[in-house]
């Protein structure tokens, strides 16, 4: 990659993580999926290293759609009742978990002196939409009734994710916008997102190939979780072709350099349009998934503490 406008220290990331990526077996699309998923995290879990320590960091299995979710909670050594960040991890619906994202997790608990709860929803193929979303509104809904101690705040709750695990937070807020039991948020925060399933915009056409994200991984992971093009076009896995109109103020962090940065633009200008208070920002110069460089990437940094900034105004 020889973009000028790379970021020099997302570039020495990228080089570094091509260079391990080489040390492993190729990471196919193709099922099964269980070899390129522990491939992934083999590839990822060392950037949740470090990082901010944490009062208590525990997991809780919650019930939903048949099976038991685990989620990871992490809470600052900070006197209560805090608010709640539900956050959903990144990974093409596909791999990555709660584990990868653990140190990106922390470091919202740390900058926001927030309650950090991450579902580990089930990945696609195997399950497909809508599951990942039922669970993560029956894991919301769990933390919204009080499920957390007594030293959590259960009516100050904002929903964040990135790639694919803000899709599901745009998603989720949608569907409790229009269902019938609706739940106010404080926010929503959205890390470069997937907010469309259409692969013709201008940031498709330029970042196809060569900037880590590609168009043909954005096509196999759009047909592992909605094989169905009716469900592909649904405001609930595209919430670019949604009425946006209620939902609650959003924070949209755009990497530059990413075939979803058209799709992310988008979103904030229809987000504008339909009356909700929305903060985006482009971060020059770096590729999809910048935050996973926390160790490596000023900009990534940053970026955490805008965010954290920006939670602790939506939670005052």
């Amino acid at each position: 990659m020889a973009d000028p406008r790379l970021d020099p220290e997302m570039a020495a990331f990228n080089a570094m993580m091509e260079a391990r990526a080489a040390a492993l077996p190729p990471i196919r699309l193709q099922h099964p999926f269980d070899e390129p998923r522990a491939l992934t995290e083999a590839l990822n879990l060392p950037l949740a290293e470090g990082g901010p320590a944490m009062a208590e960091s525990a997991d809780r299995w919650i019930p939903a759609r048949g099976r038991r979710v685990q989620c990871r909670v992490h809470r600052p050594d900070l006197p209560g009742p805090l608010p709640i960040l539900l956050y959903l991890h990144g990974g093409g619906w596909v791999w990555n978990s709660i584990d990868t994202h653990d140190r990106l997790m922390r470091e919202y608990a740390a900058a926001a002196g927030c309650i950090v709860v991450g579902p580990d929803y089930a990945l696609s193929p195997e399950a497909v939409f809508p599951q990942a979303l039922e669970e993560c509104e029956a894991v919301l809904r769990w933390v919204a009734a009080g499920g957390l101690a007594s030293d959590a705040d259960p009516g100050r709750i904002v929903i964040g994710g990135d790639s694919a695990g803000a899709n599901l937070a745009a998603g989720l807020a949608l569907w409790l916008r229009d269902g019938p039991a609706p739940l106010p948020l404080r926010g929503l925060l959205l890390n470069y997102g997937v907010f469309d399933s259409r692969l013709d915009t201008p940031s498709y056409a330029e970042f196809a190939t060569g900037y880590g994200l590609t168009r043909e991984r954005m096509e196999f992971y759009w047909r592992a979780y909605a094989p169905r093009a009716m469900d592909r076009a649904s405001p609930f896995t595209a919430p670019l072709r949604a009425n946006l109109a209620g939902l609650p103020p959003c924070l949209l962090h755009i990497a530059e350099l990413d075939v979803l940065a058209s799709e992310n633009h988008a979103m904030a200008a229809k987000l504008n349009d339909a009356g909700v208070a929305v903060e985006s920002r482009l971060i020059a110069g770096t590729v999809h998934g910048f935050l996973r460089a926390l160790n490596h990437l000023g900009q990534a940094r940053t970026a955490v503490a805008a965010a954290g900034e920006w939670l602790q105004a939506r939670f005052a």
